[in-house]
């Protein structure tokens, strides 16, 4: 039998079918949301019993879906007892099918975005609403594409123009991305973060003022503010003085001509060395000073005085007190430090 040549049934406006369809789906939306309602809370209890964030990120997402799928789901129960042409069942098909697309396209925007927050917003204290724009819009784009490919639309030429673009479009911003995902990794790593003192090799020190997702403002101990590329700092030897503790120890030179007393000097130097730590501020329970012989120089006998500072900072306050004082003393006691030597012309007469 040809069932082409038969008479297709069409769609019948009656209101009593408006009434039945519109009852349908009003009833799909709202058992969507008593649905919700129950299995959210029950969920949301079963993932705080739980170690690991992703049954939350998960169950967060799931808000709001649950509601679209069973209209969707109503959708699918009216069409399938509605009579109607062919053609017009297989648009409503692609209609379902697209607005399925669209409602896992808007989960999978909520589970990143969610991610973003749970994995990054909670562990770096930095805004990172760029970031979850950037995954909501490139979601969409690929619920977009998914869909044209649904509905029978060729999207290899719009992939093909997409890439090329993308392509031009990541070497016209090679710094910003550069940047950009350097800025991020240095946020995830936390190897640098806002209040540290870091130093780098490059010569730039300074308090950590701000990480944005471009570049890392430093203030240096002149407070002047010292702004570094993400990039920069990503690949430079830094220094974190701040981890993994602030408190840190001192090492100070100092070298002595040959024909001083070393007992003599090992005792004044102790004596100084606990004087400037006896300041307040600088006390530091159980530490005792010490001192270090290590080389016979062209100039004298060289040695390290070993102090602890609470924290980097407090280096160049402590280091001139501690000089100075040494300097007083050692003139007082006759101490020499060494000096290089000096050459001496001796003119003919």
């Amino acid at each position: 039998m040809n069932l082409t040549a038969q008479t297709a049934p069409t769609f019948h406006f009656e209101p009593i079918r408006l009434l039945y369809v519109g009852g349908i789906l009003l009833a799909a939306v709202l058992l969507g949301i008593v649905v919700q309602r129950l299995v959210s809370r029950r969920l949301h209890r079963l993932a705080k019993k739980t170690a690991t964030g992703w049954d939350d990120v998960i169950v967060d997402s799931l808000k709001g879906s649950v509601v679209l799928w069973f209209f969707l789901v109503g959708l699918v129960v009216v069409f399938k007892f509605v009579p109607a042409r062919p053609e017009v069942l297989a648009l409503i098909r692609r209609t379902i099918g697209v607005l399925g697309i669209l409602a896992a396209v808007i989960f999978f925007s909520k589970l990143a975005r969610r991610v973003i927050y749970f994995y990054i917003d909670r562990i770096v204290d930095v805004p990172t609403i760029l970031f979850k724009n950037f995954a909501t819009v490139v979601i969409y784009l690929l619920g977009f594409l998914v869909a044209l490919d649904y509905v029978g639309v060729s999207i290899t030429p719009l992939v093909t123009a997409l890439g090329v673009s993308g392509v031009g479009f990541a070497l016209a911003l090679q710094d910003t991305l550069s940047n950009l995902f350097a800025g991020l990794g240095i946020l995830m790593t936390r190897k640098v973060r806002p209040g540290e003192y870091v130093r780098m090799d490059t010569g730039e020190e300074g308090i950590v003022c701000d990480i944005t997702w471009r570049n890392t403002t430093l203030r240096n101990p002149e407070n002047n503010l010292v702004v570094v590329p993400n990039g920069k700092l990503a690949s430079a030897i830094v220094i974190n003085t701040h981890q993994p503790e602030k408190e840190m120890g001192l090492f100070l030179p100092v070298t002595v001509a040959f024909d001083s007393d070393l007992a003599t000097v090992e005792k004044v130097t102790l004596e100084i060395a606990r004087e400037v730590m006896a300041v307040p501020g600088r006390t530091i329970d159980g530490f005792e000073p010490v001192i270090r012989y290590n080389a016979f120089t062209d100039l004298g006998v060289r040695f390290a005085v070993i102090l602890r500072i609470k924290e980097y900072r407090e280096m160049y306050e402590l280091r001139h007190d501690f000089y100075k004082r040494l300097h007083e003393r050692y003139r007082a006691e006759g101490i020499k430090l060494a000096v290089p030597p000096r050459a001496v012309s001796i003119e003919k007469p």
